[in-house]
């Protein structure tokens, strides 16, 4: 296939905070030697910011240094923390949690409540001020490798191929972007990120990726139920001791209210459906009282990387390296990543500089990846590595907290020691579902329409669009396992584990035979079925740029 390409220094594929801080970084190293850098960002996206959902409270330690002005060039971080409040759920009460006892890692002083889409859509701008040329509608959906198996490149901006594969009268074959170094900054179980750290066997020396699934509302609410500054943060109910995860509600600016909940994806039961277990929250007084006559205005939902440190994997290839939650450097116990991400972007971004400065080119950037753990982000995800690990051993009630928590104290006073040393996480989130006969079905109450919706309602609320007549961006790899062995033995956990209601089994009434249905068009691109499945028989790909959710202000 015929396709143009065009050549840059840099490509970088990702829009977020990882892939611009990136691209700014490169530009202001190239402004101080006085040289030409040639950089390009892709994203799939619509728009800069249309696939970005995070909670979120922004630590502006990576700001500060990537940009020290940022106040004064308007970064729309508008809103300061004023309070934390810390709670253990119970169904039907709620136990205060004193701050005086949460290691001072989690408290969020000095950090700010926005929209992380918004900060990327300013980022993009001080990166375009820069010369940096940024293609958003363009989906990376091929890595190109040259004659010595280094990357050298990608392909973006295929459009105009039908259902069954064939090429529409407006077909376009994509182009080759081509760079000296190629950074992956997808964000979490990004689709070229798989495949490199797949064929470079970047995990081979680290644990198992873990994730969990957010979920998340943009709520505006009463004024004087409006607490600006206020941030909460919640653990038990609705989920039990086996089940990991915990809820936030953030009050920001123009009476807004996020409000959401994360549920790691190493849960045990195929009854249990996220989606339904958020909505379940929002009736708990802790929330209600803070929702109760407001709107809901926006809704989305995303996988996040919770592995942490044991489980960054090698971070350099030949031509390239990951950045950000493509590698993995979520700080679990904070619920933050952003900081880290924008860390990780420039870090590689100083290594291909140095590497190009000197003439190098399609080789491995050793200085990254061996630098990150002595830096700022090894020294955080150091402290807090075994966190995942111990909630998911001694569970998430009061047990596994309080030793977390002796943990994140022993970390901070000693100077990351431990006396649990570097825990194994062991499973993937995928191997650790259980067959559905060790388990009973959950009934879920049926949405009220005030403060709890179903999932097709929810998906409206997120924008999503995609292109009907393209290939399924929703990949099986043997059609027959979801009905064979996902359905029969483990109840069919993909029907609710996604929080678009993508999937269903559906039975026809005359022969009585059930057949596995995708609804691609429902796809908010969180990627927990690549994540979750227990067969691994569903692999997420691009679909056309531009398809998919369209966030504002989340």
């Amino acid at each position: 296939m015929s396709r143009e390409s065009m050549e840059f220094d840099v490509v970088i594929v990702g829009a977020g905070p990882a892939g611009l801080s990136a691209a700014i970084r490169l530009k202001q190293l190239a402004a101080q030697a006085n040289n030409e850098l040639g950089v390009v960002v892709l994203e799939k996206g619509s728009e800069v910011g249309a696939h970005i959902l995070s909670g979120a409270v922004i630590d502006p330690g990576a700001l500060d240094e990537l940009i020290p002005d940022w106040k004064q060039k308007g970064a729309p971080l508008n809103t300061p923390v004023s309070k934390d409040k810390f709670y253990y759920l119970a169904e039907n009460a709620q136990i205060t949690l004193p701050g005086f006892v949460m290691p001072p890692m989690v408290h969020n002083h000095g950090n700010y409540i926005a929209s992380l889409g918004n900060l990327c859509r300013w980022l993009a701008e001080q990166a375009e001020a820069l010369g940096v040329e940024i293609y958003p509608g363009m989906a990376a959906s091929e890595v190109l490798y040259n004659e010595d198996g280094a990357v050298r490149g990608v392909v973006a901006g295929v459009f105009g191929r039908a259902a069954d594969g064939h090429e529409k009268p407006e077909f376009e074959p994509g182009m080759e972007l081509l760079g000296k170094y190629v950074l992956l900054g997808e964000g979490a179980r990004g689709s070229l990120s798989k495949q490199i750290i797949a064929k470079f066997a970047l995990q081979e020396n680290s644990e198992p990726q873990k994730f969990g699934l957010g979920i998340k509302e943009l709520w505006q609410v009463e004024p004087e139920k409006h607490n600006p500054g206020l941030v909460q943060h919640t653990f038990g109910w609705p989920l039990d001791n086996k089940t990991g995860g915990g809820s936030f509600l953030y009050h920001f600016e123009d009476n807004l209210v996020a409000v959401g909940m994360v549920v790691h994806l190493n849960y045990k039961n195929p009854y249990l459906s996220p989606y339904e277990e958020f909505q379940r929250l929002k009736t708990h007084d802790a929330i209600k009282e803070t929702l109760s006559g407001g709107k809901r205005i926006s809704y989305g939902a995303r996988a996040l990387t919770e592995g942490g440190y044991q489980s960054v994997p090698k971070l350099c290839f030949p031509g390239g390296a990951l950045i950000g939650c493509s590698a993995g450097f979520m700080n679990l116990p904070r619920i933050k990543g952003s900081h880290n991400a924008m860390r990780s972007g420039y870090q590689a971004a100083e290594a291909a500089f140095a590497a190009i400065s000197a003439g190098r080119s399609g080789d491995e950037l050793h200085e990254y990846d061996t630098g990150w753990r002595k830096s700022e982000i090894g020294r955080e995800l150091k402290k807090v590595r075994n966190a995942k690990p111990l909630w998911s051993k001694f569970g998430t009630m009061l047990g596994g907290i309080m030793l977390t928590g002796l943990d994140l104290w022993s970390n901070t006073i000693f100077g990351s020691f431990s006396v649990f040393g570097t825990m194994k996480h062991g499973k993937t989130d995928a191997e650790s579902t259980e067959t559905a006969d060790k388990h009973q079905p959950i009934s879920y109450p049926k949405p009220d329409g005030i403060l709890t919706f179903d999932r097709l309602t929810s998906v409206s609320f997120s924008a999503t669009n995609h292109e009907e007549d393209q290939p399924v961006h929703l990949v099986l790899a043997d059609a027959s396992i979801p009905v064979s062995v996902n359905l029969a033995k483990f109840a069919g956990p993909s029907q609710r584990f996604c929080p678009a209601g993508v999937y269903e089994f559906i039975t026809d009434e005359s022969s009585g035979e059930v057949r596995f249905q995708i609804n691609a068009q429902n796809c908010v691109h969180c990627k927990t079925c690549d994540i979750k499945d227990p067969s691994q028989n569903i692999t997420w790909v691009c679909p056309e740029g531009g398809g998919g959710p369209n966030y504002p202000n989340m």
